[in-house]
């Protein structure tokens, strides 16, 4: 069986680029398809792939304006020619399951959320753009829309990296999706003596906007509390300047910083609204509570009371309250960490190996159409669209297996 696995652009070593490195240990002589990749960025079982590039690559400046040509990247993928593969495997958030599968094919989408910039976040994301981005992105937005909606057409299985997710499939695509959270590499991280953990709380993530970064800043300096911020993006600059004497800004730091400082922080700080949000699931896997803005991905992997706690809403009152609550409370560490591990790499091997299979068992039990009087399929014997039946609905928990 010949595998293709599509992501948008191979660029860092994020939540997203992850998911593809455990596909492809899953299917280790798969191609990876990609609008633009920086080699030297990625680990080393990334690289062992064959990985191709669409005509983005050849643009101007591509590995680092590739975001300026997302009009273009439809066109793009509908020119990658996937002749001869047997199963697709596409990693969505920008664009990527809009390819044109071989007939016969079976096309597997995993979906990380369809593309915020242009469904829920679209708005915020038009508020913060330059004058010439905000003018234009009204026309560029909807005919992305219309094409993005209308590819979904082309995916026989939908498999969405949460609940939340599963959601804005049915919303935006008018799909059904199973749930399979997306790998943590928990068993990278580790509890220290309590006599070990420090006086800070943490914050960590890229630094934009709609992750809310300000909230957290402006909330440890009204309570004069200690917080230390990992992570760069737009916004380091700006929280710099905002951050008081108690805030200690870091920007990007090494693996061994950020282990060392998840497993010595009083609590973890999460404040925006996520997908899934594997920062969360890091810090307790370090035995770390976490204080999470109570809406998306950070519902479905914080127990409230237990692993940590929620504010809902996004003002540093809220925030101010919940650590208050945090404090409060007497969490078991090692409870904390049984949790996290949940969430392990083995676990989202296994359940997006059974909905592959499942996806191509359901093609091959598809029957042959029936051929009328001008050659076309009809009747019962015309093929259907596999489309998954086992999304979680808001009455049906959501169990990790």
């Amino acid at each position: 069986m010949r595998v293709a696995i599509i992501h948008y652009w191979l660029v860092g070593m994020r939540g997203g680029e992850k998911v593809v490195e455990v596909l492809g240990r899953l299917y280790p002589e798969a191609d990876i398809f990609t609008h633009v990749v920086v080699p030297e960025v990625l680990s080393e079982g990334l690289r062992r792939h064959r990985i191709k590039t669409s005509f983005i690559a050849k643009l101007p400046r591509a590995p680092r304006m590739y975001k300026s040509y997302l009009p273009l990247m439809p066109l793009a993928l509908e020119q990658l020619d996937l002749s001869g593969y047997d199963l697709i495997i596409s990693s969505e958030s920008g664009p990527a399951k809009g390819i044109i599968p071989p007939e016969g094919a079976v096309h597997v989408c995993y979906c990380h959320s369809p593309m915020r910039y242009i469904w829920n976040m679209y708005h915020e994301y038009r508020r913060g753009a330059g004058r010439v981005a905000r003018f234009a992105m009204p026309l560029l937005t909807h005919y992305l829309r219309l094409w993005d909606a209308g590819s979904a057409t082309r995916v026989d299985r939908f498999v969405a990296n949460s609940g939340t997710v599963a959601s804005r499939i049915r919303r935006y695509y008018r799909r059904d999706a199973s749930v399979v959270f997306p790998p943590v590499d928990v068993d990278a991280f580790a509890p220290v003596a309590p006599e070990e953990v420090g006086d800070y709380y943490l914050m960590v993530g890229e630094l934009v906007r709609y992750k809310r970064p300000d909230i957290a800043v402006r909330a440890f300096n009204a309570t004069k509390r200690r917080l230390v911020v990992i992570g760069g993006g737009e916004m380091l600059a700006e929280l710099r300047a905002l951050a008081g004497p108690t805030v200690e800004i870091l920007g990007a730091q090494p693996f061994a910083q950020l282990r060392h400082h998840y497993a010595r922080a009083r609590g973890l700080i999460f404040p925006g609204e996520e997908d899934f949000g594997i920062v969360p699931v890091e810090a307790m896997a370090s035995g770390r509570p976490v204080v999470a803005y109570g809406r998306g991905g950070a519902t479905e992997t914080v127990v409230d009371g237990q692993t940590g706690v929620f504010f809902d809403t996004q003002s540093e009152e809220a925030l101010i309250d919940a650590i208050a609550r945090l404090e409060r409370l007497t969490l078991d560490p090692a409870a904390i960490v049984a949790h996290a591990h949940r969430f392990n790499t083995a676990r989202f091997e296994r359940q997006m190996r059974a909905e592959i299979d499942q996806a191509i068992a359901e093609a091959r039990a598809r029957p042959a159409p029936r051929l009328g009087q001008d050659g076309e399929g009809e009747g019962e014997g015309a093929p259907q669209r596999a489309v998954s039946q086992t999304a979680p609905t808001a009455d049906r928990p959501r169990a990790l297996a």
